[in-house]
This record gives C-alpha cells, sequence and structure tokens, in this order.
C-alpha cells in the first residue's frame, strides 16, 4: 500500500512511539477493506511498539481504531486515511502512541479540564484540504481527555450515511448524534465551543494588555508579512485574527507563488504562523473585530473593539482583514448552502459523485471548478452571467473536451430550487432572450469572486464603491494612524504575492510613522 520513501518516514516516525499501541480493524470483502489491511499490516511492520487486530466489531466497515494499550485511549478512522488525511494518521500514530503535542499548554489543560461526554463524527473527504485541522483537532481532544470520542469517516466511501445523514458539505462535525458544526475548524475553536467560560476568561486578558505600537488586524499573507516587517523593526507588535491563514487556508494548489513552483494553501499558512512566531510577536487567534475607535488626536491610541468584548489599544493599526466568498444573492441560497450550495470544489466534490451538479461562474476559478468535478461528478453545468467565459483559454480548452460538461453563457441565476432538505435545481434567466429556464441537479459550486472584510468599518474610514479599503501609494488610509493591505483594499489584483508586498510596505509605513512622532507622544501613548 506504501511506498518505499514513505514507509521510511513512517518508520522514523513511529520511533517516536513510547507506549504500545494496537490497530484494531473491523473489516468485510470488499476490496476497500483489502486495501486498508494493506495499509495496516505495513504500518505494523514498521514499529514493534505496534500491533494489529482484524476481529474488530464496528458496524462500518472498512474502519479501524487506534488504541493505546492498557487504556482508554485511542481514536477512529472510517475509511483509508491517505490523500490530506495521511498527515492525520500519522499525527493520531503518535499522539496515542505517547508522544506529546506541539498544541499551546494551556490548551491542553483547557482540554482535559472539560466535563462531560463528548462523541464525535467527523465526515470528512480525502480531497479536502480544509478537513485535516479539524480531524486532527478532535483526534488530539480524545487523546487528551477520556470524555471526549472521535471518528473521522470518508464521506466518499460512506455514501448511504452521507445521503441518509444529508452531509453535503465537509468536513461536517456531529457531537452526540447531532449537527455539531461545518467547515475548517482548530483545537481552540472546538475547547472554546465546549468551555462556556473561555470566551469571558479570554476577554480579561485582552483587556489586560498594555498598548501595541502596530497591532496587525487579520492574519492571511498581508497581516503575516506585516507583522514580520514591524518585528524586525523591534515594535512591540500584535495580530488579531478570526483565523490565522485567512483565505489561504480555503486555497487547494498554489502554483504562481515566486520561487517555489508548487505548494498548497494550508501548508504555507502553518509557514505563515510559523515565521510570525520565531519574532516577538503577540499572536491573538480566534478574535474578530467588530469596530475601530480612532485617536483622538494624531499619536494618540487607537482602538479595535473585538467581538468577544475586549478592546486591543496601538499607535499604529495595520487592516488585512482579507476577503470571503461572494453569495449569489438569489432565493434558496442561505436555505440550502452546505445542503447542496457549496463553494470549495475541492473539498465538497466527492460528496456528489454520480450526480448532477453545476458551476457559477466562468472565470478562472468557475472553469477550473467544472473541470474538477467533471472527473467525479455525472454532469456538469457552468453558467456564466456574460456572454463568454472570461477564463484564460488553456482552461476553456480543456473545459471543452470534456463530454459531460455543458456550458450556458448569458444566464442570470434567479433561484436555487429544492425539497426543505436538499437542492433539487436552479432556475436561470437567458439573458439574450428573458426566457426562465431550469436545471435539475443536486449540487451548486459558487465561484464568483470574493468580497472584502470591511463591513465593520463603514463609517470609520473612507471605501470604495466595491467596499475596499482606500489607501494611497504607502498604504495608508483616510485615518491617521491606520494602515492597510492585502485582499481589503483597493490595491488591484488579489493575489498572495502581491498581498504580501503590500503587508510588508504597510509595515515600513507603520514604522515610519511611529519614528516621526514626537518622543513625548510615543512614550505616553505605550506606557
Amino acid at each position: 500500500m506504501l511506498d518505499h520513501d514513505l514507509k521510511e518516514q513512517l518508520r522514523a516516525y513511529l520511533e517516536r512511539v513510547t507506549h504500545p499501541i494496537e490497530l484494531v480493524a473491523s473489516l468485510d470483502d470488499s476490496s476497500a477493506s483489502q486495501d486498508l489491511l494493506a495499509l495496516l499490516r505495513d504500518i505494523e511492520a514498521l514499529s514493534p511498539q505496534v500491533s494489529l487486530r482484524t476481529n474488530g466489531g464496528d458496524a462500518r466497515k472498512p474502519s479501524f481504531a487506534i488504541n493505546r494499550i492498557g487504556t482508554d485511549v485511542g481514536v477512529r478512522f472510517a475509511g483509508i486515511p491517505l490523500g490530506h488525511e495521511f498527515t492525520s494518521l500519522v499525527l493520531a500514530l503518535l499522539q496515542v502512541g505517547g508522544h506529546p503535542s506541539k498544541t499551546a499548554p494551556e490548551v491542553i489543560e483547557q482540554v482535559r479540564g472539560l466535563e462531560g461526554e463528548y462523541v464525535f463524527e467527523t465526515f470528512m473527504s480525502l480531497s479536502c484540504h480544509s478537513c485535516p485541522d479539524t480531524v486532527q483537532a478532535l483526534n488530539l481532544m480524545s487523546v487528551l481527555n477520556p470524555n471526549i470520542k472521535h471518528i473521522a469517516i470518508d464521506g466518499a466511501l460512506f455514501q448511504d450515511e452521507v445521503n441518509e445523514r444529508q452531509v453535503m458539505a465537509v468536513p461536517t462535525v456531529f457531537l452526540n448524534g447531532q449537527p455539531f458544526d461545518q467547515g475548517r475548524m482548530t483545537i481552540e475553536q472546538i475547547a472554546a465551543r465546549l468551555d462556556s467560560n473561555a470566551t469571558q476568561r479570554d476577554a480579561e486578558k485582552l483587556n489586560a494588555k498594555a498598548p501595541f505600537e502596530v497591532l496587525v488586524v487579520g492574519g492571511g499573507p498581508a497581516g503575516a508579512a506585516a507583522a514580520i516587517y514591524s518585528a524586525r523593526k523591534g515594535i512591540r507588535t500584535g495580530v488579531a485574527a478570526e483565523r490565522f491563514g485567512g483565505q489561504v487556508l480555503d486555497t487547494m494548489a498554489i502554483e504562481n507563488f515566486i520561487s517555489v513552483s508548487y505548494t498548497e494553501g494550508p501548508k504555507l499558512a502553518a509557514s505563515l504562523e510559523q515565521h510570525v512566531r520565531e519574532y516577538d510577536v503577540d499572536v491573538m487567534n480566534l478574535q474578530r473585530a467588530e469596530q475601530l475607535i480612532p485617536a483622538q488626536e494624531e499619536g494618540g491610541l487607537i482602538e479595535v473593539r473585538l467581538a468577544s468584548g475586549a478592546s486591543l489599544k496601538a499607535k499604529t493599526v495595520i487592516l488585512s482583514t482579507g476577503a470571503r466568498w461572494r453569495n449569489m444573492n438569489v432565493p434558496g441560497e442561505q436555505e440550502y448552502r452546505n445542503k447542496g450550495v457549496t463553494y470549495c470544489p475541492h473539498c465538497d466534490g466527492p460528496l456528489f459523485k454520480g450526480k448532477r451538479v453545476a458551476v457559477i461562474g466562468g472565470g478562472n476559478s468557475g472553469v477550473e471548478a467544472a473541470i474538477d468535478l467533471a472527473g467525479i461528478v455525472e454532469h456538469v453545468t457552468l453558467l456564466e452571467f456574460d456572454s463568454k467565459l472570461r477564463a484564460d483559454e488553456v482552461l476553456q480548452r480543456k473545459l471543452r473536451s470534456l463530454p459531460n460538461v455543458k456550458v450556458i453563457v448569458s444566464a442570470q441565476t434567479a433561484e436555487v430550487l429544492g425539497d426543505g432538505n436538499k437542492v433539487t435545481g436552479l432556475a436561470y434567466t437567458d439573458r439574450s432572450n428573458g426566457q426562465s429556464e431550469r436545471v435539475a441537479l443536486e449540487g451548486v459550486f459558487v465561484q464568483i469572486g470574493l468580497l472584502p472584510n470591511t463591513d465593520w468599518l463603514k463609517g470609520t474610514l473612507k471605501l470604495s464603491a466595491r467596499g475596499e479599503i482606500e489607501i494611497d501609494a504607502r498604504g495608508e488610509t483616510s485615518v491617521p494612524g491606520v494602515f492597510a493591505a492585502g485582499d481589503a483594499t483597493t490595491t488591484p489584483y488579489k493575489q498572495i504575492v502581491i498581498a504580501m508586498g503590500e503587508g510588508a510596505k504597510a509595515g515600513l509605513s507603520a514604522f515610519d510613522y511611529l519614528i516621526r512622532l514626537p518622543v513625548a507622544e510615543v512614550e505616553e501613548a505605550v506606557a
């Protein structure tokens, strides 16, 4: 199952196992069970600390448990955790085997202190780049706290259960049999959901922080670059981010990041955070900004109020809040969100195997999505508002070569149709003749661009007609001491490499602003 190089890498990792572990497989006569058995035998052969039993009694087959012998510590997988989930498998082997996690000590203690009984089920897909974070977080929680159990389920392999429980997006998490949440989640987020006092404690800690010289709001490429360039100047720097990595976490293949021929969003996001933490930067994750209060006088403290109720103050602020997927804003879209309406073909595509879907949008993202989905689903209908596709010609040629794709241009999406539980079709208007049309399908993938995350800034500083933060060549906004960078701004071309450059520029501009303030003002503000 595993090639020679992968086996040798895994063998090296398994040398870190300090407690014997047992793999308990639940199998049937299917080819998938044979593949899983081959994988587990490969793992068993790599370490004397690993043993294998094949008489498991789990109803889901193929599945297996990883148990720490002599204890009730363990995690479970239903399916064959390869693809993006192979890292989840390796971490589970190490953590059940006693290798310590690098998670912050305060988070580990928070998880260990959770009371109650928690049985989590995560439906994921092996092509989903968002799923491993959630799977790994819940696996670690089940290792740390015996009251927490978790099983990761490959939705593509257990289609009957996916249909029965109406899972139409991954990751989808159930807690004690009831829907818990959907989308990427970190261990900090999950622990905070379960710990009723976490928000209040965090707010108290944040309120007690001394003012920053530079406070970066947002943790994407622009925010990370701004923080690094600020910290390298030796000034007190903080980053408040709703999720470190931002939109990059939702990006699959990255092939235009100069000097790196190929990488993936989650990997790049992890590298960004690691680089930031190498400096003396106060990273405050899971913090959503809700209000910006300018200084009463130039050189005074700027305040950023957070959704938790806490406030942070700083001499300068760099706004790098990025962007989010644009909605179609048609009837049925929100009603059937994650019930057939989705925004990530890489994550959710496998759930629509053999079904009919639509892709909305004829730019590069839409055409790439249609190409990817064509290899999984029965049929793809791509709808574009304009009279022609806007994607690169090389992508259009590939799209035209696919037999199960239909392209409809001059199509204005009018409504997502459904039966109350799931999507059943799509209504659109043919803009060439005004005729109303309908397409029967089970999934709608929306790929029509991004909107800046600037709603909370309206009335505080100048925004463009599109809601982007207006900045000058130095990254300065209309508010003294407030700078901005990245996809939330009027800078054209929303690209990772451009966002990083703009973030670096904003960091340098903020430092330049600080050194030009009278010395007394700086000392009073940060005292």
